[in-house]
C-alpha cells in the first residue's frame, strides 16, 4: 500500500488492474486502518478515474457472495454523499416499484454522511439482515421485494465501515455501492451526487448489458428532488427535465427533508408508505417510482409530446399506490 500512496500522491492514478488489486488486497485484511483512510482520503481530494471505478467495481463483484434469482430485478438507489438529508426516497420508492408489480433488489447500507440510511430503517422496523440465500429467495417470490445490507456481501466493505463511520463524510464506496448488487439485477436506477459522477457511471454502463436510467438533480440530490431541473442518462441519451415536464408541481427543499434522527426518519417513512404522505413527499416519491418503472419497461416510452415539454408517459400507477 506505501508504494500505492506514493503513486496517488505524486499525483498519478491507477490503472484498472491495479486499482482491482488495491480492493482485493483491502477485503483480504493485508492493509491496516491507517492506511485504508489513507487511501480513501486521496479520493477526496481529487476526482477518481473511469479506469480506478472499474478496477474497484471489478473487485467488489469479483468477491462479493452472490445472490441468484431468475426474476428481472431492478436496483434503485442513490450513491448518498449529496449532504441534502432527505427523508428516504429510494426506500420508500422501491416498496411503491415493488407493489406495481415489478421485483426489486435493493442494495443498501447505513448512512454515513446522514442520519439513516436504508439499512438504519430497515433496521429500525426490525428486519434482520441476512446473506443466506434460502431467505433471500423466498422473500422476493413472497413480497417482491428483498433487501441486501451491503457489508455482508462484500468483505471489502465489511473492512472499512468502521473506517467510513468514523471519517463521517462520502468516500468513493459510495460511488461504488450502485455497481456492486450482489444480485446483478438486469435493471438499474440510481441518482449520483454530481454531473461528474453520473457521466462516468454513463460511460460504464455503456460497456454492460444493463437498462439503466442514471439521475442527477441540478440542486446537488442524487434522485429526482422536485426542487428544480434533474438530468437523466440512459441508453436513449441524455436529457434535462424540470419537475412539471412530469406534470408534477415544484417543492421546497424544506418539503422533503427527512427526520433528525433514525426514528424520525423510520416515523415519516411510515406515514409515507401508509398513505398519510405530505403532497410534496407523495409527488417525490411517484417521480422517483415511476422513473424506476421506465427504466424497468412497465411505463411507456420517456419521449416529449409533440409541442410540449411535458413527458408523454403518466404517474398513474404510482400515485395511485400511495394513495391507497
Amino acid at each position: 500500500m506505501k508504494e500505492i500512496l506514493n503513486e496517488l500522491i505524486g499525483h498519478r492514478s491507477l490503472d484498472k488492474s491495479t486499482a482491482k488489486q488495491v480492493l482485493v488486497d483491502i477485503a483480504t485484511g493485508r492493509n491496516n486502518a491507517s492506511q485504508i483512510s489513507a487511501f480513501m482520503t486521496v479520493y477526496m481530494m481529487r476526482a477518481i478515474t473511469i479506469e480506478e471505478l472499474e478496477g474497484f467495481r471489478d473487485a467488489m463483484l469479483e468477491l462479493c457472495i452472490p445472490v441468484k434469482t431468475d426474476l428481472p430485478a431492478i436496483d434503485v438507489c442513490g450513491t448518498g454523499g449529496d449532504g441534502k438529508s432527505t427523508f428516504n426516497i429510494s426506500t420508500l420508492s422501491s416498496f411503491v416499484v415493488a407493489a406495481a408489480g415489478q421485483p426489486v433488489a435493493k442494495h443498501g447500507n447505513y448512512g454515513v454522511s446522514s442520519v439513516s440510511g436504508s439499512s438504519n430503517v430497515m433496521e429500525y422496523f426490525g428486519y434482520h439482515f441476512s446473506n443466506d440465500q434460502q431467505r433471500l429467495k423466498p422473500e422476493l417470490d413472497r413480497a417482491n421485494i428483498l433487501f441486501m445490507h451491503a457489508p455482508l456481501f462484500h468483505p471489502a466493505m465489511k473492512n472499512v465501515a468502521p473506517i467510513r463511520k468514523e471519517l463521517g463524510v462520502k468516500t468513493f464506496f459510495n460511488m461504488l455501492g450502485p455497481m456492486v448488487n450482489p444480485a446483478f439485477p438486469p435493471f438499474q436506477l440510481v441518482g449520483v451526487f454530481s454531473l461528474e459522477l453520473a457521466r462516468l457511471y454513463g460511460y460504464l454502463y455503456q460497456q454492460s448489458n444493463k437498462e439503466y436510467v442514471i439521475l442527477h438533480d441540478l440542486n446537488g440530490y442524487d434522485e429526482i428532488s422536485l426542487t428544480g431541473p434533474f438530468k437523466i442518462y440512459s441508453r436513449l441519451g441524455e436529457d434535462q427535465f424540470e419537475p412539471a415536464d412530469l406534470g408534477l408541481p415544484a417543492v421546497n427543499s424544506s418539503d422533503i427533508r427527512g427526520g433528525d434522527t433514525v426514528k424520525e426518519s423510520a416515523e415519516i417513512f411510515m406515514k409515507i408508505l401508509e398513505g398519510n404522505g405530505t403532497s410534496a413527499q407523495n409527488a417525490v416519491v411517484a417521480a422517483n417510482a415511476g422513473m424506476a418503472l421506465f427504466c424497468a419497461k412497465k411505463l411507456p416510452d420517456l419521449k416529449r409530446a409533440s409541442g410540449s415539454r411535458k413527458i408523454s408517459w403518466h404517474l398513474e400507477l404510482p400515485w395511485k399506490l400511495l394513495e391507497n
